[in-house]
Order: C-alpha cells, then sequence, then structure tokens
C-alpha cells in the first residue's frame, strides 16, 4: 500500500481504558467520520481517514487534524465544516474559520 497524501485524524475522545470521556465525541465526532470519508472519496482526495483517541482540546472539540500538513481545526460540528475544510485543503490552503492557532 502507498502512504495517501493526507491523513486525516479525527478526535474520538478514547481514552487509555477505552471509553470516550472527552467533548468530541459528545458533540458529534464519530457522527461526521461516514461523511468524512464518502466525502474524500467523492472528490478523489489521496487522503485517509481515522479516529483517534484524546487529543486533550476538549474546549476546542470536536477536533480534527491533518497531516503532514499539521492542521488542527477545532469546532468542526456538522457536514459545513467537514466541507469548508476539504475545500481549503484541496486548495493546498488552511480553512480559518476552523483552524486553531
Amino acid at each position: 500500500m502507498e502512504k495517501p497524501t493526507h491523513h486525516i485524524i479525527v478526535c474520538a475522545s478514547f481514552r487509555v481504558a477505552g471509553e470516550p470521556k472527552g467533548a468530541c465525541h459528545k458533540k458529534g465526532s464519530v457522527a461526521l467520520l461516514p461523511y468524512l470519508e464518502e466525502q474524500v472519496l467523492d472528490r478523489g482526495l489521496d487522503a485517509l481517514v481515522s479516529a483517534c483517541g484524546c487529543m486533550k482540546q476538549c474546549e476546542d472539540g470536536p477536533m480534527l487534524v491533518v497531516y503532514p500538513e499539521n492542521h488542527w481545526y477545532g469546532h468542526v460540528e456538522g457536514e459545513d465544516a467537514v466541507d469548508a475544510i476539504l475545500d481549503a485543503l484541496e486548495k493546498g490552503e488552511v480553512c480559518p474559520d476552523y483552524a486553531l492557532a
């Protein structure tokens, strides 16, 4: 398998014990995964979508990170947020509406 150009990581709030306890999953981050994956495929993006454990940024959740660009996005709630972030990724830009400083 070739490495994808981008890796999109979504916080699913899992902790070491395996139970989600953070804010991201409570705000719907896991529910966004199917839409995010579908959009990546529909747009033909060379990207892998993964869920991960708690990113320790609960105040900014739901969180999403795009590598290798190291773009951290917060308050990613809903399909409009995903669309805006993927639009920016396609242009090689940062999405200012959700980017964390």
